[in-house]
């Protein structure tokens, strides 16, 4: 066919650009499609598996790079744990508290992992989602209050962990800290906070030391400075905090799961809140925190059991007038 009638085949087909067969070689031997179809279906499986996400963390390079992670297909049935009827496991339980509100995505990384991850180095524990559904802004500190008294008998340590924070090195200690107050998280490996003072992220308590302390405040509504406020707690009840040793992977001790760009945290300061969230709160604590429960609901996600309290808090507008945006 000449180049002419060719043109005029392609206008009585309506196109104006050749199909893509017409730019392929008349000729093509089978074998080599065969070769390539077969390679780009496993990049294409290889994509899906590395892009995905699942109880394991991702790498810190992806984390840099926010790549976006996608549900992993179904994986083979990994080792079983330790039955915690063994000896080993020792005498203490963990009451693993979580503030939460509406982060869904990380509540799903996190329960299967901090699970298997607790389990692993055999420490008893159970996992409390604290999920705040009133109206008020959002009340880390109260929640944690809350959480402590809602644990039950059959706990005696607590551990204030946030959501968005996974161990990465076994080596961290989560065992009862009898000593005094244990900062998992500290400023030498936390991946964003590094100042001395610093408490945040995951502390281990007795519930004996955060009744000394008389929990934390209930004035610190909307982001930022409970941690702070609460160090001095520690130092005024006269203990000392401890931080892990011999700890070599630095800043990629943890894995950060939180996307400032995409979730912005509340960091609005409204009237006297800018001054209030630099003074110490000497009355307030696990005395007045004021809530209710509105349910209590066992959960299994991926094979790991929670208790998911929907809480809902109260708050004295008198007091704290920037419990709400107003």
């Amino acid at each position: 066919m000449g180049p002419a009638r060719r043109r005029a085949v392609l206008r009585l087909r309506g196109g104006g650009s050749p199909p893509i067969l017409a730019l392929l070689p008349h000729r093509i031997p089978v074998f080599p499609l065969f070769f390539l179809a077969l390679l780009l279906g496993f990049a294409s499986l290889l994509w899906l598996q590395l892009s995905c996400s699942g109880e394991e963390p991702v790498t810190g390079e992806e984390q840099s790079r926010g790549v976006p992670r996608q549900p992993c297909p179904p994986q083979a049935p990994r080792a079983p744990l330790p039955p915690e009827d063994e000896p080993s496991w020792g005498p203490h339980r963990l009451a693993l508290l979580v503030p939460f509100r509406e982060r869904f995505e990380e509540l799903m990384a996190f329960v299967p992992y901090m699970h298997r991850f607790l389990s692993k180095k055999r420490i008893r524990h159970h996992i409390f989602i604290l999920n705040q559904v009133d109206h008020f802004r959002f009340n880390r500190a109260s929640l944690i209050n809350v959480g402590f008294l809602e644990s039950g008998n059959d706990t005696d340590y607590i551990a204030m962990h946030d959501v968005d924070l996974l161990p990465l090195n076994e080596q961290l200690d989560y065992s009862f800290p009898e000593a005094g107050p244990f900062h998992v998280a500290s400023p030498e490996l936390h991946p964003l906070y590094h100042y001395k003072t610093y408490v945040g992220g995951i502390l281990l308590l007795t519930k004996q030391h955060y009744e000394m302390c008389n929990g934390m405040s209930n004035r610190f509504w909307g982001w930022g400075r409970e941690d702070d406020e609460f160090y001095r707690r520690i130092k005024g009840a006269g203990l000392q905090v401890r931080r892990p040793s011999g700890i070599t992977t630095g800043y990629e001790t943890f894995q950060h799961l939180h996307d400032p760009a995409w979730r912005k945290r509340d960091q609005k300061r409204i009237a006297a809140q800018k001054q209030e969230q630099f003074k110490v709160d000497r009355e307030g604590g696990l005395n007045n925190v004021r809530y209710q429960i509105e349910s209590r609901t066992a959960l299994s996600v991926a094979g790991a059991p929670c208790t998911v309290l929907n809480v809902l808090l109260d708050c004295d507008t008198s007091e704290t007038p920037w419990c709400t945006f107003g």
